[in-house]
């Protein structure tokens, strides 16, 4: 009985190690450097460059939103973010890529660390799944879903 209990443990943990353990394919690289890449501009405060990665019929729904949000919303949002924190660091971890033609998804783990409005150092974790359309040789943010799941 033991052993069948093992055996079918094992069965059920193989998928979820398959996952964080997997090799990404070239267009999997391709969409998550391009992840990457505006995020390292939200890090570096260049708020009109990230801005450039968000599609005009971009409609994303944080954890914390009541309903989901068009571009012009977020965007007076996010600029109010960048008012009253300094972004230090963002780190992330694919958990998840798909591709299909011209649309993705990137799922990841997210820290977020950042100085407040009175220079506190705080920190913010979660998970997040930004669903992509490619348009020329860049994948745009069409739609996101999300959000911080740490206390802070």
């Amino acid at each position: 009985m033991k052993k069948l209990c093992l055996a079918i443990a094992v069965i059920l943990l193989l998928p979820s190690a398959c996952v964080f353990s997997q090799e990404w394919s070239a267009a999997q690289k391709e969409v998550w450097k391009n992840v990457e890449a505006y995020t390292a501009l939200w890090e570096a405060g260049n708020f009109e460059g990230y801005m450039t990665y968000f599609h005009n019929d971009y409609i994303g729904w944080s954890y914390s939103d009541a309903m989901p949000d068009n571009k012009a919303k977020t965007r007076k949002f996010l600029e109010h973010a960048l008012k009253t924190q300094k972004p230090i660091m963002y780190d992330m971890k694919p958990v998840a890529i798909g591709v299909f033609g011209n649309f993705a998804f990137a799922d990841y783990y997210y820290v977020y660390i950042y100085k407040d409005a009175e220079g506190k150092e705080k920190s913010s974790s979660g998970r997040w799944t930004d669903i992509l359309m490619k348009q020329g040789d860049k994948w745009l943010i069409i739609g996101d879903h999300g959000g911080r799941t740490s206390k802070e």
